[in-house]
């Protein structure tokens, strides 16, 4: 069976790899080199220079293009550096729709340091796939997209998004870090670009800050390896190495991650001091029906508010959990809680935070690998 052919948890370790040529290790090996040598100026091995491509990375690269049936894989230093690339194929005078509910450095990379260079930026709901139409300009080129979006869990369908753009031969661009590609595959969907902060699920430990971009369309790629090449931001091999690592157990990860985040929301939202859960897979959740047809399940991440809860409420209940760990980012095996106002979207205007739901008293849970009942415990005795 050839490798292409084979079902997603097979490709997350099998997918794009083979065993590296020097000595058949199976794992393919660091490479810790800046530069390589050259039989005659332009005669070497397909590598001269680690920052245009070092074999540790193009591993790495070919593994996420396997997993989320793309064709080409882009690594970079984080996942803000694969945005930022992704923004560098744009002019001056150009627009972008985004999500309006969407990580605090995508926003502030985006107002701070983009738009001062002519890109325009309109935030927006994307439920209503009409109203993002009424936006569409001849100055408009790339649609972002966050599915399940962070911190409210929004679900966006990919799907009708992508006929949009086609119809108006614009970009579509899909941030899958919460979903990967386990749950769901953007590219399969319609989309031009699929990003993922890999320090997230994909590196899975809490131990390596990477970012990724999968692409189908060859011309694409080029554009989006030149600026890999000329912008630098590219991860390093021991970074790639441990990425890749994670990469070979996602899938075993994903599905505890899934089966505690459901336990997990099914908790909160039977406590009678939850006042809102938000979690995709709750049938009265927006979009469930969407999450539904486009995701295989519904993942690890929750974020919920106390009834009545107040900033000094919720950061007393966060400061009181044991098990989960106060901390940013998310997708590790260790469960960690954060509070998005003065955590990951403290960056984003209050007045713009509250009207997509990021109110002071949202809570913020990535429900990690560890036994689902001491995380309800640990839950118990911090909410009370």
């Amino acid at each position: 069976m050839a490798k292409q052919d084979l079902k997603f948890n097979s490709k997350t370790i099998h997918g794009g790899q083979k065993p590296d040529a020097a000595y058949g290790a199976v794992m393919p090996p660091i490479y810790q080199t800046s530069t390589y040598a050259q039989s005659t100026p332009g005669g070497h091995k397909g590598f001269e220079y680690s920052r245009s491509a070092n074999p540790t990375r193009t591993a790495l690269e070919n593994a996420l293009a396997s997993i989320e049936n793309g064709a080409y894989g882009l690594a970079f230093g984080s996942g803000l550096a694969a945005i930022d690339a992704v923004i560098k194929l744009l002019n001056p005078g150009d627009e972008v729709i985004s999500t309006n509910d969407l990580y605090g450095g995508s926003y502030r990379l985006f107002k701070q340091v983009f738009e001062k260079f002519g890109i325009t930026f309109h935030f927006m709901g994307m439920q209503d796939v009409e109203q993002i139409a009424k936006k569409v300009n001849d100055n408009t080129k790339l649609i972002w997209v966050e599915t399940p979006t962070n911190p409210m869990m929004n679900i966006i369908d990919i799907k009708a998004i992508s006929h949009l753009a086609k119809k108006h031969g614009l970009l579509l661009a899909v941030d899958n870090t919460f979903a990967t590609p386990y749950l769901q595959r953007p590219l399969d969907l319609g989309a031009d670009i699929v990003m993922h902060s890999a320090t997230k699920y994909l590196g899975g430990h809490s131990d390596v800050v990477v970012g990724a971009l999968v692409v189908k369309d060859k011309d694409l790629a080029d554009k989006l390896y030149f600026i890999q090449n000329a912008s630098g931001a590219v991860c390093g091999p021991m970074d790639s190495f441990l990425t890749l690592r994670g990469i070979k157990t996602l899938h075993v990860r994903m599905q505890r991650h899934c089966e505690n985040g459901k336990a997990i929301a099914a908790y909160l939202t039977d406590h009678p001091k939850i006042g809102k859960v938000y979690w995709p897979g709750l049938e009265d959740h927006p979009n469930h029906d969407i999450a539904k047809a486009q995701m295989d399940d519904f993942g690890g991440m929750i974020s919920f508010v106390p009834h009545g809860s107040s900033y000094d409420d919720a950061i007393k209940i966060v400061e009181k959990l044991q098990v989960f760990t106060l901390a940013e980012s998310l997708g590790g095996v260790e469960s960690l809680a954060g509070h998005p106002a003065s955590m990951t979207h403290a960056s984003i205007p209050k007045e713009e935070r509250e009207k997509s739901g990021v109110v002071d008293a949202l809570i913020r849970l990535s429900v990690g690998i560890e036994d689902v009942d001491d995380l309800i415990a640990d839950l118990q005795q911090a909410i009370g």
